[in-house]
């Protein structure tokens, strides 16, 4: 089996190109991978579109990711909350495009695209306008929208522990979107505050097995999104 254990997290995203589509794992702060996100700053990638549940807090993480100008385009359930001041600027003055998508449709359209599954119907958002120009159909006499699924080139994702192999346990919330988005992505690279031999983990448990997950780095001490925001950090 390979040991998928890289050095560090600028390793980790090392050869991320231009106009690649990145699946950031968390629900909100819950597994935001913060260490990850900032070295793909550093990496310096543009035109990025990413898929995440919303847009970041404060100026660290994803907002910082937005504000250093790298994402072209956001798609996502809640651009705009709680300390979300990046985005709603640069979207008000067209510097960033949007593709709003209701949060159980985002989880399901990723789930498709790592299922294999190009596409589905669902009722959520029939009548609305995220619904035009889309296209419709009935089934057992309720209208449908047609949804694409999502795919990625890369999925960054924090876990709680992950083994050499890259089996992989979260932290509660923290896995809410990270599974789907690591079964979706060419490349997944998981962020773990421990690191454990093959063994360790009980196979019962494994949230997302290693064929899932190509790189692991070990953050024995990961920032949280809150206490950075709280303090006034900014990244870079």
């Amino acid at each position: 089996m390979i040991d998928k254990r890289v050095a560090d997290p600028e390793q980790a995203v090392a050869g991320v190109a231009d106009g690649a589509t990145v699946m950031i794992g968390g629900f909100g702060e819950a597994g935001s991978p913060i260490e990850l996100i900032h070295a793909l700053i550093d990496h310096g990638a543009t035109d990025l579109t990413v898929v995440n549940n919303n847009t970041g807090s404060g100026e660290v993480g994803l907002a910082a990711l937005i504000r250093a100008g790298s994402v072209a385009k956001m798609i996502c359930s809640y651009p705009r909350s709680t300390n979300s001041t990046v985005f709603p600027d640069l979207y008000r003055s067209g510097r960033i495009e949007l593709e709003l998508v209701p949060q159980g449709t985002l989880a399901e359209r990723i789930r498709a695209g790592g299922a294999g599954i190009p596409g589905f119907y669902t009722p959520t958002a029939v009548g609305t306008e995220l619904a035009e120009g889309r296209e419709q159909r009935e089934f057992n006499g309720r209208g449908h929208v047609l949804e694409h699924a999502l795919t990625a080139d890369l999925a960054l994702i924090k876990a709680r522990v992950a083994d050499l192999h890259g089996n992989l346990l979260y932290n509660r919330t923290a896995r809410n979107f990270s599974p789907l988005m690591a079964m979706a992505a060419t490349t997944t690279v998981v962020q773990a505050a421990e690191v454990v031999s093959p063994g360790e983990i009980d196979p019962e448990a494994v949230v997302t097995p290693g064929i899932f997950v190509d790189r692991v780095v070990h953050v024995g001490s990961p920032a949280h999104e809150s206490d950075l925001v709280a303090r006034g950090v900014t990244y870079p």
